[in-house]
C-alpha cells in the first residue's frame, strides 16, 4: 500500500474522530436552546394578561386548557371549575353578546377577524375582550376551537368616547346635526314607524349675544339643551342642528301624544322663566306627525319648519327679555 494513501487514511479518521463530538456537542446545544426557548415562550405566554384556550366542542364541549393568566379576570380556581363545567362561558356572557359566542361555536363567524365580546369578571363587572380563534375541522366537522384572548377595555373605553364626541354636541352634550341626519336616513329608508319631528329655535340669542356677549348666549344654549332633554329623556332624540335650533325626534308615537309634548314644554318653559333670575328662555316651536316615516322624512321637516317659523312670527314685535347683568 502506498505510504501517501496510509497516510492520508489515517487523516481522514483522525478528522472524523475531531468532528463528531463536535458535531454532537452542537446538536446536543441546538436541543438545549429550542428547550430553553420553548420554556420561555411558554414563561411569557402563562404570565401575560392575555391567555389562551383551546374547547373542545365535540364530541361535548369541554375545555382542554386555559393558560394561568385567565384567573386574572376571573377569579382564583375559575380554570379549574371551567375544566369541569365547559358552559361557564354562555353563562358569563354579555347578554348583547351571547348570540356572538353561540355563532362563533357554530363555524359561523369570519375566523380571519377579531371577536369582541364581553364577559363577567370575578367582581362581576363585564369586561371587553378581543378574541382571535382558530376553528379545528376533521372530516368537515368542528371539532375544537383554539386562540388567545386580550383584554380591550382602555381601547373599547377610548372608542366609546371618540364615537360619542362624533355623534354629541360638544356645547350642550346633545346629540349634533351629524347624529340627527343620519337619525333622519334610518327612518326615512329603513325603519318604518309612526313619527313626529318638532324643531325649536331660540328667538333672542342673536339680542342676548349683541348685548351680553357671547358667553350669555353660550348659557341660554345650553339652559334651553337642559330643559329640552328633560322634557325628551325617555322618547325622543334631542339635537342641535344649528347655532340657536334644535330638532326632536319622536318615533312610536300619535297626533294626540304630539301636542301633549308640545303644551308640556311651553309649560317647562313658562316655569323655567318664572324660577330663573337670570337666563329667560323665548322659544319658537312647530311640530309635523306622520303614521309613517319611510320616504317621508324630509317632507316632515319642511312641515315642522313651516309650523315653527308661523309661531316665530306671531311672536314677532314682543319686547326682548332683559337681564340683570
Amino acid at each position: 500500500m502506498n505510504i501517501q494513501l496510509i497516510l492520508g487514511f489515517i487523516m481522514g479518521v483522525s478528522i472524523i474522530i475531531v468532528v463528531i463530538p463536535y458535531l454532537h456537542k452542537r446538536r446536543k446545544e441546538k436541543e438545549y436552546q429550542l428547550i430553553e426557548n420553548h420554556d420561555r415562550f411558554v414563561h411569557v405566554i402563562e404570565n401575560t394578561k392575555d391567555f389562551l384556550y383551546y374547547y373542545q366542542l365535540y364530541p361535548r364541549r369541554q375545555y382542554k386548557y386555559l393558560s394561568p393568566s385567565a384567573e386574572y379576570f376571573f377569579g382564583e380556581g375559575s380554570i379549574a371549575y371551567a375544566y369541569l363545567d365547559a358552559d361557564v362561558c354562555f353563562r358569563d356572557i354579555h347578554p348583547d353578546d351571547y348570540n356572538i359566542l353561540q355563532k362563533k361555536v357554530m363555524g359561523q363567524v369570519d375566523y380571519s377577524k377579531a371577536i369582541i365580546q364581553r364577559w363577567k369578571d370575578k367582581n362581576g363587572k363585564y369586561r371587553w375582550f378581543e378574541e382571535y380563534a382558530t376553528p379545528i375541522y376533521e372530516n368537515g366537522v368542528l371539532v375544537a376551537l383554539q386562540g388567545v384572548v386580550r383584554n380591550v377595555d382602555e381601547r373599547m373605553e377610548l372608542q366609546g368616547k371618540l364615537q360619542y364626541r362624533l355623534t354629541h354636541d360638544a356645547l350642550t352634550d346633545i346629540y349634533n346635526r351629524e347624529f340627527f341626519e343620519q337619525s333622519m336616513k334610518n327612518y326615512d329608508e329603513h325603519v318604518d314607524t309612526a313619527v313626529a319631528i318638532i324643531l325649536c329655535d331660540l328667538d333672542e340669542l342673536k339680542y342676548l349675544n349683541d348685548h351680553y356677549g357671547h358667553k350669555k348666549g353660550d348659557v341660554l344654549i345650553k339652559e334651553s339643551a337642559k330643559l329640552l332633554k328633560q322634557c325628551f329623556l325617555e322618547n325622543g332624540i334631542v339635537s342641535r342642528i344649528g347655532g340657536d335650533e334644535f330638532a326632536i325626534i319622536i318615533i312610536k308615537t300619535d297626533k294626540a301624544q304630539v301636542e301633549s309634548h308640545c303644551k308640556r314644554l311651553s309649560k317647562e318653559i313658562s316655569e323655567y322663566n318664572i324660577n330663573s333670575k337670570d337666563i329667560k328662555i323665548k322659544m319658537s316651536m312647530g311640530c309635523a306627525f306622520s303614521k309613517h316615516s319611510l320616504g317621508k322624512m324630509e317632507s316632515l321637516f319642511v312641515e315642522a319648519d313651516k309650523n315653527m317659523y308661523q309661531d316665530k312670527k306671531a311672536k314677532k314685535g314682543q319686547n326682548p327679555i332683559k337681564l340683570n347683568r
